[in-house]
């Protein structure tokens, strides 16, 4: 553990029993500590978002960000127990190379433990290709990447640092591009229920949905198409009750 330490980033232990890290230059956790960064990377992406997306030949992922990498490693760890069938693509921006270059002395959870070739692979390369996976991480700013994209992603998993820390990449303007990115059918995940978040992504067509799951707090789903599979959020409503809410702006 004590290799993966340096002066930005420290080791935690979360709720759940897997570690998360705390990044001294944002001031926040890559996780919640107590939801844990693995029932959190599970629960609040990768099965809401393959509850909709299944079934397809092809699925195509954007992972914002790349941070530790458990969003990607949980949604490779759910393909594999499931024996799903589709070509999984994912494409993660992240903004920290010197924590993509570590991350080869991460302490995982053992239900990552199949990826470890995987996870050596990205940390030295950033690129990993086999006949399921193609993963691909970009060093850079994820605002300019996502503009790379048209009708691009079937999933997107929202989970940069919170707005107070990393407002960049919750803005309206930043939803936009989101939406381009997106295809019309597709689905978005973050751990995000505040109304600037969501009023963001109301403003850009999305729909908005509340994900539940036991042992975690709320978070959000959203699409441009009806998903009968969440709660609904009257988001009108919300709007009439907060006339002067508004989302971030660049």
């Amino acid at each position: 553990m004590d290799e993966f330490n340096d002066e930005l980033h420290e080791i935690v232990l979360s709720e759940d029993g897997s570690f998360t890290a705390y990044s001294k230059e944002y001031d926040e956790h890559y996780h919640s500590t107590k939801d844990g960064a693995m029932k959190e990377s599970l629960l609040k992406h990768v099965l809401p978002a393959f509850k909709i997306k299944k079934n397809q030949d092809e699925i195509n992922i954007l992972d914002i960000c790349y941070g530790l990498g458990f969003n990607t490693l949980a949604t490779l760890y759910h393909y594999k127990k499931n024996s799903l069938k589709s070509k999984l693509n994912i494409y993660s921006p992240e903004l920290d190379a010197s924590l993509i270059s570590s991350l080869k002395n991460f302490t995982y959870p053992k239900e990552f433990d199949d990826f470890k070739n995987i996870i050596l692979e990205l940390s030295e390369n950033g690129v990993y290709s086999d006949n399921d996976f193609y993963i691909e991480i970009f060093l850079g700013d994820a605002r300019e990447y996502v503009k790379k994209f048209q009708d691009k992603f079937d999933i997107v998993y929202q989970d940069a640092f919170s707005p107070s820390s990393n407002p960049m990449l919750w803005t309206l303007e930043y939803f936009s591009d989101i939406k381009n990115a997106i295809k019309n059918d597709g689905v978005l995940t973050t751990y995000s229920i505040s109304l600037a978040t969501r009023l963001a992504l109301f403003r850009n067509d999305f729909k908005v949905y509340t994900n539940s799951a036991e042992g975690i707090r709320m978070a959000t789903v959203a699409s441009m198409e009806e998903l009968k599979e969440f709660t609904s959020v009257d988001m009108e409503h919300k709007i009439s009750c907060n006339p002067d809410a508004k989302p971030l702006r660049d």
